[in-house]
Formats: C-alpha cells, sequence, structure tokens
C-alpha cells in the first residue's frame, strides 16, 4: 500500500514539476514574442523617421521660388532638387487610409504614408503607422500657417505593433502597443 501511495505522490510531483516548466517555456516564448515585437516597432519608427528626415532637410533646395507649397496637418508639398539632376521636383508626403493597402496587417488603425515625386507615387508598407502630424514654426520657433514663414518643420510619429501583443502595458480594447516619434527638422534653404 505505502508502495501505491509513493507512486501517486512522485507522479503527481512530476506532473506538478511538468506543468511548471511548461508554464515557464510558454511565459518565456510570449516574452521573447514581446521583445521581438517592440524592437521591431522602435526599428519602424526610426526607419519612418529616417525617411521623413533626409527628405524634408531638402525643402527649398537649388529652388529659387517659394519653397513650400502645402502645408496642412497631415501633408506637405514643396519644391526641391531631391534627385539633383538639375530639375526642380515637387515632392508631396500624405496619408493614405485605404483599408486595402494595411491588409497585410491585423492592426486596424495603420495608415500609409505615401511619397510622390512629381508623378511618380511611392506606396511603402505601413511599418505600423497610425497616425502622423506635421507642424510648421516660424524662425522664432513659434506656430505658424503662413508658408513664407516657414522655418522649421515638426513631425510627429505614432506607430503600433502590426500585430496584437499582450504586455502589461496594453488592454484588451487596445492591444497593440505603441510609440511616439518626434523630430524637428531645419531645412536649410528655406
Amino acid at each position: 500500500m505505502n508502495i501505491l501511495i509513493d507512486i501517486m505522490g512522485s507522479t503527481f510531483i512530476g506532473g506538478m514539476v511538468f506543468l511548471l516548466i511548461f508554464k515557464l517555456n510558454i511565459y518565456g516564448s510570449n516574452q521573447r514574442f514581446s521583445s521581438d515585437s517592440e524592437l521591431q516597432l522602435q526599428q519602424n519608427a526610426k526607419t519612418q523617421a529616417e525617411i521623413l528626415n533626409y527628405d524634408l532637410r531638402k525643402v527649398g533646395f537649388e529652388c529659387d521660388s517659394t519653397a513650400i507649397a502645402i502645408a496642412d496637418s497631415e501633408r506637405i508639398q514643396f519644391y526641391s532638387d531631391i534627385d539633383r539632376d538639375g530639375s526642380i521636383d515637387v515632392v508631396t508626403y500624405y496619408v493614405n487610409r485605404d483599408p486595402k493597402l494595411t491588409s497585410g496587417t491585423t492592426n486596424p488603425h495603420d495608415i500609409i504614408l505615401c511619397r510622390v515625386v512629381n508623378s511618380d507615387t511611392l506606396i511603402g508598407p505601413s511599418l505600423g503607422l497610425t497616425r502622423i502630424k506635421f507642424s510648421y514654426l516660424d524662425q522664432k520657433s513659434v506656430a505658424t500657417t503662413v508658408l513664407g514663414n516657414i522655418k522649421f518643420i515638426r513631425a510627429e510619429l505614432w506607430l503600433e505593433t502590426s500585430e496584437p501583443v499582450e504586455t502589461m502595458f496594453t488592454s484588451p480594447q487596445n492591444p497593440y502597443p505603441f510609440t511616439y516619434w518626434e523630430m524637428t527638422i531645419n531645412p536649410r534653404n528655406i
């Protein structure tokens, strides 16, 4: 009888140890996924910022007339010799909310930042972009809407992961961790 109790006790303890190891393995996998998603989110934010920074620094390059044509919170159009070929290009950034373009992710908040140079439209991946806001500052860093007074361009980016991630910072209503990136660009040619 004692042997049977010992076997049952050993089986119970072995089962508990097995369940603890199994749960630890699942927890480690979830933490790796969460960490990888957050790293990808930060890399996407950096990529978006580098693309905008590269183009917006060239506002007005080799341009004699007014450098900025449209300055809106989600749209900017400017003149520049962006590709250094001697001709003035019209560069436009605008937000596209077409759900067909963001169908590759499960995040319903994704938007696409489109880049148009002259008539060539480049629609890249969302990279998790959910909101963008351009604001414009004059020489004294005061907000302005007068095109001729714009000296600085501030871009604010909100990005979320493309797939839901359970962390202590997310909720069931919004399971997508987010990051915020802000930059103020001083185009040298305006």
